[in-house]
C-alpha cells in the first residue's frame, strides 16, 4: 500500500498541485506552482479571458485541503469526488460548471485489458480545477498542446478539448471493434467458424461499459446548453455544443455496433443449432437402422431352445432378408420424417 500511495502521489508538490498554467487575454499558457497559484487567485483575475489551469492528485493528503482553503468551490465538486462517480456528465451548480470525465485505455486483442481513469473539473470564468487518481491520457495530451504553445481563450475551451478527445477515443474504439468484427463475420460467411459466441459477448459487454463509462448524461448536457451560466461566452456555448454532437455521433456508431454483434450473434447461434441439429438427426437414424438388427440378433441369439429357422437350411439368409426389410423401412419412415 504504501508503494501505491508513492506511486500514485509522484509529480506533485507539498500542496498535491501536478501541474498548473495561467492564461490571459488570449496568450499561451504559462506555467505556475502552487504558491504562485495562490498569489494569482488572491490578487484574483481583473481582466478578460485571464484564468488558471490548475491540475491536482488527488491521492496527495493535502490536496483537498488546498482547494478548500483557496478556492470557494461547490460542494457539489466535492460530493462528486468523494462518492467516486464514474458516469461522465457536465452540470451546473452554483454558476459553476462540474464535471465527470473518464479516460479509457482498451486494447481489444486482450480479455480484460479495460483501464479507466476519472477526472473531476469544476469551471468557471477564472479558473479551471482538474482532480485525478491516476494518470490519464487525455489530460496529458492536453498538457502537451498547452506546452506546445495553443491557445485557449477561455476556461471552457480546455473542457471542450478534453471532450474532443474523449469523442476521439470513442471513435477509435469503433473503428478497431469494427475491424474485429468484420474479421469475424468474413470468417463466419466463409464457412470457417473459429470463433466462439463467448468473444462477441465479450466484444458486446466492453462496448456497453465504454458507452456508459464515456458518454455524457443527455438531460444534464441538454439543461446546460439550454440555460448556461452568465459567464459562459458565445463561442463557449457554441464550442461545447459541437463537441456535443460529434458525441452523438460516435455513441450513434457505436450503438449501431452492437446491434450488428447481436444480429451476428444470432446467426452464430442458429447456424450452431442447425449442426447440432444435423448432427442429433445422424445419430438417430444410426439407432434407428440399427435397432432392428439388434432386435433380431438379441432374440436368435438367446441361448434356449426352439429358436426358429435354426434347423432350416436357408434360415440365414431368411433372416438377412427379414433384417433388410425392417431396415429398409425403418429408413424410409426416419428420411420420410425428415423430409417432411
Amino acid at each position: 500500500m504504501n508503494t501505491s500511495a508513492s506511486t500514485s502521489s509522484y509529480g506533485a508538490d507539498e500542496a498535491g498541485l501536478v501541474y498548473g498554467y495561467t492564461f490571459s487575454s488570449g496568450a499561451c499558457g504559462k506555467a505556475v506552482e502552487s504558491s504562485q497559484a495562490d498569489t494569482w487567485l488572491r490578487e484574483a483575475a481583473s481582466g478578460k479571458g485571464e484564468f488558471v489551469w490548475l491540475h491536482f492528485n488527488a491521492a496527495h493528503i493535502s490536496a483537498e485541503k488546498w482547494l478548500r482553503a483557496h478556492l470557494d468551490l461547490p460542494e457539489a465538486f466535492f460530493e462528486a469526488l468523494h462518492e467516486g462517480s464514474r458516469s461522465t456528465r457536465i452540470e451546473q451548480a452554483d454558476g459553476t460548471l462540474v464535471a465527470v470525465l473518464n479516460d479509457v485505455i482498451y486494447d481489444f486483442a486482450h480479455v480484460e485489458s479495460l483501464q479507466v481513469s476519472t477526472l473531476w473539473l469544476s469551471v468557471d470564468a477564472t479558473h479551471l480545477i482538474s482532480v485525478r487518481r491516476q494518470p490519464l491520457r487525455s489530460v496529458d495530451r492536453l498538457r502537451t498542446a498547452v506546452k506546445a504553445g495553443a491557445c485557449f481563450p477561455s476556461a471552457v475551451a480546455l473542457v471542450v478539448h478534453l471532450l474532443r478527445d474523449q469523442a476521439e477515443v470513442l471513435t477509435q474504439i469503433v473503428r478497431s471493434t469494427t475491424g474485429k468484427v468484420d474479421s469475424i463475420e468474413d470468417t463466419f460467411l466463409s464457412g470457417r467458424l473459429e470463433t466462439k459466441r463467448a468473444e462477441l459477448g465479450s466484444l458486446r459487454r466492453d462496448l456497453v461499459r465504454v458507452q456508459r463509462l464515456l458518454a455524457p448524461e443527455p438531460a444534464a448536457l441538454f439543461r446546460l446548453l439550454n440555460r448556461p451560466p452568465e459567464w459562459m461566452e458565445e463561442q463557449d456555448i457554441l464550442e461545447l455544443r459541437q463537441s456535443t454532437e460529434e458525441f452523438s455521433v460516435a455513441i450513434r456508431d457505436m450503438t449501431g455496433l452492437q446491434e450488428r454483434i447481436k444480429l451476428l450473434q444470432e446467426e452464430i447461434a442458429a447456424h450452431i443449432g442447425e449442426q447440432t441439429s444435423r448432427s442429433v438427426f445422424v445419430l438417430t437414424a444410426v439407432t434407428v437402422l440399427a435397432l432392428p438388427i439388434n432386435m433380431i440378433a438379441g432374440l436368435f441369439g438367446m441361448n434356449v431352445g426352439g429358436v426358429p429357422l435354426a434347423q432350416h437350411s436357408h434360415g440365414f439368409w431368411i433372416v438377412v432378408a427379414l433384417v433388410g426389410a425392417f431396415t429398409a423401412a425403418a429408413g424410409w419412415i426416419a428420411f420420410r420424417k425428415r423430409a417432411g
